[in-house]
C-alpha cells in the first residue's frame, strides 16, 4: 500500500468517530428531550397525579369556593363569604435550605414574615423548633390561621418555597344580630348549621379548586408540574326583607319584651299585595358571627318555631265562616251574657262580666265575647269551620318552608268534644305561628285573595345569571264582598275597641285585632294567669299595604293583650314610614252597632 493511501485512511477513521461521537451525544439528547416533553407535555399531567400521591415532593392546595353573599331587598350585605389564607411552613426544608446558605437566611425570614403575620420573629422561630423537637421530618407546621388577602400577597412577595398559605371560606355577618335567627349560621368548618344558610344552601355554596405542584430539594417549584382548577364561588340570595326595618324592630321588640317582663318578642312584617316578608324580628336573637355566645334556644326562629293558640285574632276566622255558610252579615245577632252553660254541657265565659246582650257579629269581634262567637259557631258546622281554618293556613306549614317550621295543630274534627265545639270557636283546640297569622290577615286585607308568603327575591349566580324564585300561585279564598265586610268589623275593633287611643297611627286608618291565649302546662290544662299575647293588624284599612304582628311570651307587667299594643303601634308608625305609604284619603264609614 502507498502512503498516500495509508495518509488518507487515518485521516478519515477521526472525522468517522467524530461523527459516531456526535451521533450518540445527540441520540442521548434526543432521548433527553423525549423524555423532558413526555414529562412536561404528553403525560405531564398523569405524572404530577402520580408525584403528588406517592411524594413528599408533591403540593396540593385548596382554592376556597367562596360562600354567596346574603342581601337584603336593597341589596345591603348581611352576610358574606370571605377568604382567609392559613400560612404553614415546612420546618424540614427550612433546615436544608439553611445548610445550602440560601438568598434569605431563616434568621431573616422569620423577621420579615413576622412583620406581616403580627407576630415576634421568637414566635415564628418557636414553631418550627417545637415542631422539629416532635419530629426531625417535619413537614407541616401551622404558623398562623385567618391571614386576609393583603397579608397573604406581602408574604407571597417573599418568594419562600417553604412557605406555603391555602386558602379557605369564612362566614362574616356585618349587620351582627339584624335578622340573625332568619340568617343562621355556619359552623367552623364552613357547613351550614341553621337558618337560611341551610334551606338556600344549594344556591350559597361554593366549589373549591385545586392548585398542585412539584417542587425539587430546594424547594424550587419544578417546570410543567403546575395545575390549577379554579374555584367556583356561590351564588348571591336576595331576601325580601328591609334590614334597617328589621334593625328598628328588633331594637323596639327587645324594649318591649323587657318593659313587660316577658320572656320573649317577636314582629313580622308582611306586604299585603305580594305576600312577601319584610321584617323578622325577634328577641332575643343570636349574632351569627358567633352563635355560642347565645342560649340553644335563642339561635333557631321563634317566629317560625313557636306555636300558641292564637284565641281571639281567629275569632275572625269564625265570622268568615259563619258569614261563608250561613249567610250572617255583621248585623247578624245573638244572645250572649258573659257566662253560658251550653245543652252538651260544655262552659264557656267571657273576659269580662255582662249581662245579657243582643251581640251583633261586629260587636262580637269588638267586644271579643267567646260566648257570643261560640253561638255564631253553632250556625254552621264543625266541619264547616275546619274548613275554614285549613283554608286559612292553620294546620300547615307556610310556603316558606323555613328550617324547623312548625305547621301548628289542627285536630280532626271526629276529635273534638264538647267542649271544644265551642273552644274551637274562639282560637282554642288548634295551635298556630305569627308568619300563619300574619298569612291569614293578608288573605283578608288584600280582598280575600291568599298570596303565600315568601322570605326570598332570587339567587344570581357567580356568573351573573340570575334565578328568581317561582312565584306560589294566589288563591281566592274568601269571596271579596265577604272580605270587605270582614275587613270593615275589624276596622271597627280598632277604632271602638279598648285599645283604640294606644294603637291609633295619626292620619291612617288601622284594622286590628288582639290575641291573649292561655298556655298549658305539662298536664296539659291551663296555667292561671299565664299568657301568650299577640296582636295583629294592617293598614291603611281603606287601601291596605302591610300586616304587622307581634307577639309576646308571658308578660308579667300587663298580662293581656293590651301589653303588645305599644309595640304594634310603633311597629305599624315605623312601617309606614319606612315605605313611605300615603295616608287614608277616604274617612271610615259610619261605626257598626254592637248591639242590637
Amino acid at each position: 500500500m502507498s502512503a498516500r493511501g495509508t495518509t488518507a485512511t487515518s485521516n478519515r477513521s477521526p472525522r468517522r468517530r467524530t461523527v459516531v461521537a456526535l451521533a450518540v451525544i445527540l441520540a442521548v439528547i434526543a432521548g433527553f428531550v423525549v423524555r423532558l416533553v413526555d414529562i412536561q407535555v404528553v403525560n405531564a399531567a398523569a405524572h404530577v397525579d402520580e408525584s403528588l400521591d406517592t411524594g413528599d415532593l408533591g403540593t396540593t392546595n385548596t382554592i376556597a369556593g367562596a360562600r354567596g353573599d346574603i342581601v337584603d331587598a336593597n341589596g345591603t350585605v348581611m352576610a358574606q363569604g370571605e377568604v382567609v389564607y392559613d400560612a404553614q411552613l415546612d420546618p424540614k426544608l427550612i433546615g436544608i435550605l439553611e445548610e445550602d446558605d440560601p438568598k434569605l437566611p431563616w434568621a431573616q425570614a422569620s423577621e420579615k414574615i413576622a412583620a406581616i403575620t403580627g407576630q415576634t420573629a421568637d414566635e415564628v422561630r418557636e414553631v418550627v423548633s417545637v415542631a422539629l423537637a416532635d419530629d426531625p421530618n417535619s413537614r407541616y407546621a401551622l404558623l398562623k390561621r385567618s391571614l386576609s388577602t393583603e397579608q397573604f400577597l406581602k408574604l407571597r412577595e417573599l418568594g419562600l418555597p417553604y412557605l406555603a398559605m391555602p386558602s379557605r371560606s369564612v362566614r362574616v355577618y356585618p349587620n351582627g344580630a339584624v335578622a340573625g335567627n332568619i340568617l343562621g349560621f355556619v359552623g367552623s368548618d364552613g357547613a351550614p348549621l341553621a337558618g337560611l344558610e341551610v334551606s338556600e344552601n344549594s344556591c350559597l355554596s361554593g366549589i373549591d379548586g385545586q392548585e398542585s405542584y412539584l417542587r425539587g430539594e430546594d424547594g424550587v417549584t419544578i417546570p410543567g408540574s403546575h395545575k390549577v382548577k379554579d374555584a367556583v364561588d356561590g351564588g348571591t340570595l336576595q331576601l325580601t326583607i328591609n334590614s334597617e326595618l328589621n334593625w328598628y324592630l328588633q331594637q323596639m321588640i327587645a324594649e318591649e319584651t323587657q318593659a313587660q317582663g316577658a320572656l320573649s318578642g317577636t314582629a313580622f312584617v308582611v306586604e299585603v299585595k305580594t305576600g312577601k316578608v319584610r321584617a323578622a324580628a325577634e328577641y332575643p336573637s343570636v349574632d351569627p358571627n358567633d352563635p355560642g355566645a347565645s342560649e340553644a334556644a335563642d339561635r333557631g326562629s321563634r317566629l317560625f318555631s313557636t306555636t300558641f293558640e292564637p284565641g281571639s285574632t281567629f275569632k275572625a276566622i269564625t265570622a268568615a265562616a259563619v258569614m261563608e255558610g250561613a249567610g250572617a252579615t255583621a248585623l247578624t245577632s245573638v244572645t250572649a251574657s258573659s257566662h253560658e252553660e251550653f245543652p252538651n254541657g260544655a262552659v264557656v265565659n267571657d273576659a269580662f262580666d255582662h249581662p245579657a246582650y243582643e251581640y251583633t257579629l261586629a260587636g262580637a269581634l269588638i267586644d271579643s265575647s267567646n260566648v257570643a262567637l261560640s253561638k255564631f259557631g253553632d250556625m254552621v258546622t264543625d266541619q264547616q269551620r275546619y274548613d275554614e281554618l285549613a283554608k286559612f293556613g292553620v294546620g300547615s306549614e307556610t310556603a316558606i318552608h323555613f328550617p324547623g317550621e312548625e305547621p301548628g295543630v289542627l285536630h280532626p274534627v271526629d276529635e273534638w268534644d264538647n267542649q271544644s265545639h265551642y273552644t274551637t270557636t274562639f282560637g282554642q283546640y288548634y295551635t298556630v305561628t305569627a308568619p300563619q297569622v300574619a298569612s291569614a290577615y293578608q288573605a283578608i286585607a288584600n280582598g280575600g285573595v291568599k298570596i303565600p308568603l315568601s322570605l326570598v327575591e332570587s339567587c344570581t349566580s357567580a356568573d351573573g345569571q340570575e334565578s328568581e324564585i317561582p312565584a306560589s300561585t294566589p288563591e281566592r279564598i274568601l269571596p271579596e264582598q265577604t272580605a270587605a265586610e270582614l275587613s270593615r268589623m275589624i276596622e271597627n275593633v280598632a277604632v271602638q275597641g279598648d285599645l283604640a287611643d294606644e294603637i291609633a297611627v295619626p292620619g291612617y286608618r288601622v284594622a286590628m285585632k288582639t290575641g291573649t291565649a292561655e298556655k298549658p302546662g305539662e298536664d296539659g290544662s291551663y296555667k292561671a294567669g299565664i299568657y301568650f299575647t299577640s296582636m295583629v293588624g294592617y293598614a291603611p284599612a281603606d287601601d291596605p299595604q302591610y300586616v304587622v304582628v307581634v307577639t309576646l311570651d308571658e308578660p308579667t307587667k300587663v298580662r293581656s293583650s293590651a301589653a303588645t299594643a305599644s309595640a304594634f303601634q310603633k311597629a305599624m308608625t315605623q312601617v309606614l314610614k319606612t315605605y313611605r305609604v300615603m295616608p287614608s284619603s277616604v274617612p271610615m264609614d259610619e261605626p257598626l252597632p254592637k248591639y242590637k
